[in-house]
């Protein structure tokens, strides 16, 4: 692998190219604190009862904390929604809005248990009453001890009273008393006694169920829970509606005009109705007209009340869409002038790289061409000097020898003499051709053959087919001299060690590729034990021609060779 400090700065402008950079980050810091000033004036209008506003204000609340992502404060948000859609009728849009607070709650805990009692309300009032106690419930399930447990247990209680299953209510009732949780909450424990009065009056126990109605009552105006006291003021209206008229209707007119202090429009109806149907006379009738006039208006102010917690969701969300379009299309333009500078300045810097990485490419080529060049030299040295040491050397030792053993003067010793000085010089031409360039041109064929047929002798006959059919124009240079070298040393190597009598070489010639195949008699030898030094050179040079090049030999059963070329 090539490694410079170029090629780190690549890496670096590669790095610095892949960096985005956070346009438009959101200030947290001031979200929040806008946060936590809707939670506040939503948490006042509340008490102010100012109802919209309290809606618009926790709906506000909800969105900022949903950039914060802010779970908790979403859950509050959102039960405080569903809790002032109740208190206007609204209990479908409760439902609705229970339902998103779900994905936010990350445990059981006082939120959950506080959702799922307002889902109980809801279906309490749209007398859904399976559903209210499967709520109630759940409710019951996220509670962490038993004070907290009490008003789910009585709001179950109170929808089997619904459900004229008193037996089932009383048992509930009695055992939140029996626990004493409540003494020191004396609304609460009024709540239960007048509950539990209640479902003894109407399974039939008038006086048990009178008593602790009464006793109930009392509770609520001692501890001055006059809201509380309007239920119980209708439960006694209605214990008396059949016994006592007068006294029913003291008791009715006591919870219409507590509903009415306190704009509980439902309790207000339910006074009329008991009004209605103590009296016969002409304040029934007036009676009867308050009835239909309140109905009718309730009816209109709850659509109303529907209508404008709908729109106030639909025109927040209409807002934050609004806002994060301008947004993204503000954080868009700014990265795309942003790209701009980065296209021009990466621009820059890519034609500079591209100068440097060509200087860089063409002094790298330049110095291994160079190492090869002096390695192939040194190659070839090498192996001369081994040829001219192997075989040259001994020769001229022995010719010199002979020269000064034997007379010249005789004629059979001066042929022998130039016979064996012919041998050194057949030899010479031998080394010098094997070594010398290789004409790659038109008569590549013809000098392969040449080269090829020189290793006849008297003792070996050379066999060349079809190298004539090869279209060698074809064939790229740096192939053309792989071929000639590894067909040289395959000969040179055939004439020191295989004492063949017949070698055969075949070319054949496809469309993408040359197929050469090498074969001779000699004596072989055990694969394993292939001589690996011009072996190895052959094939590393077929190799880097990306052929192949195989050896399959055996003893006394000859050498072959197969080399395969693409063009």
């Amino acid at each position: 692998m090539v490694r410079s400090p170029f090629f780190y700065f690549l890496f670096f402008l590669l790095l610095l190219s892949c960096r985005k950079k956070n346009i438009d980050a959101v200030d947290t810091t001031s979200i929040a604190k806008e946060a936590r000033g809707y939670l506040s004036k939503g948490m006042e209008n509340f008490q102010n009862k100012k109802f919209n506003t309290a809606f618009y204000q926790y709906n506000k609340a909800k969105i900022a904390c949903e950039t914060l992502k802010d779970s908790a404060n979403i859950v509050y948000s959102l039960i405080q929604m569903a809790n002032i859609q109740q208190i206007n009728g609204d209990y479908y849009g409760s439902k609705e809005t229970l339902t998103e607070a779900l994905p936010y709650l990350k445990k059981k805990d006082v939120y959950s248990a506080a959702i799922n009692n307002l889902f109980g309300i809801a279906d309490k009032e749209l007398s859904i009453y399976n559903d209210a106690i499967f709520f109630y419930k759940e409710a019951l399930k996220d509670c962490t001890d038993d004070a907290s447990r009490q008003s789910p247990l009585n709001n179950i209680a109170v929808v089997y009273i619904q459900q004229k299953k008193y037996t089932e209510a009383i048992n509930i009732l009695n055992t939140i008393l029996d626990k004493k949780l409540l003494d020191k909450e004396p609304p609460k424990k009024a709540r239960v006694l007048d509950n539990l009065g209640y479902a003894y009056f109407k399974m039939g126990e008038t006086e048990k169920g009178y008593s602790l109605m009464n006793e109930g009552h009392k509770m609520r105006t001692q501890s001055e829970d006059f809201y509380g006291s309007i239920e119980s003021n209708l439960h006694l209206a209605e214990f008396y509606s059949k016994s006592n008229s007068q006294k029913s209707n003291q008791y009715a007119q006591a919870a219409y005009q507590l509903a009415t202090h306190f704009n509980s429009v439902d309790e207000r109806l339910k006074a009329l109705s008991l009004l209605m149907s103590n009296d016969s006379g002409i304040k029934n009738v007036q009676y009867a007209q308050k009835f239909i006039f309140l109905n009718d208006s309730i009816i209109k102010i709850r659509n109303n009340f529907k209508n404008k917690f709908a729109k106030i969701k639909y025109d927040s969300k209409k807002e934050k869409d609004e806002n994060q379009k301008l947004r993204l299309e503000r954080a868009e333009n700014l990265l795309s002038i942003q790209e701009a500078k980065y296209q021009r300045a990466f621009f820059i810097i890519g034609i500079a790289a591209l100068c440097l990485l060509l200087l860089y490419l063409r002094k790298f080529y330049q110095n291994r061409n160079r190492i090869e060049k002096l390695t192939a030299a040194y190659d070839t040295e090498t192996r001369i000097a081994k040829d001219i040491h192997d075989e040259l050397a001994n020769d001229v030792f022995n010719t010199i020898t002979f020269t000064q053993t034997q007379s010249l003067e005789s004629t059979n010793v001066k042929e022998n003499l130039v016979h064996k000085l012919d041998q050194i010089y057949n030899r010479v031409r031998g080394i010098s051709r094997e070594n010398n360039e290789i004409d790659t041109k038109a008569n590549y064929a013809v000098n392969l053959k040449e080269m090829l047929s020189t290793y006849n002798s008297p003792s070996t006959n050379v066999i060349i087919n079809n190298i004539e059919k090869v279209n060698w124009d074809l064939v790229d240079d740096i192939k053309k001299v792989a071929v000639h070298r590894v067909l040289q040393e395959l000969m040179v190597n055939m004439k020191k060690h295989s004492e063949a009598l017949v070698v055969v070489l075949k070319f054949e010639n496809t469309a993408n590729k040359i197929l050469i195949e090498y074969s001779d008699n000699g004596k072989g030898c055990e694969k394993d034990k292939i001589i690996k030094n011009g072996l190895q050179n052959m094939e590393n040079r077929i190799l880097a021609t990306k052929g192949t090049i195989t050896f399959d030999t055996e003893p006394h059963k000859g050498f072959k060779v197969k080399i395969t070329l693409p063009k």
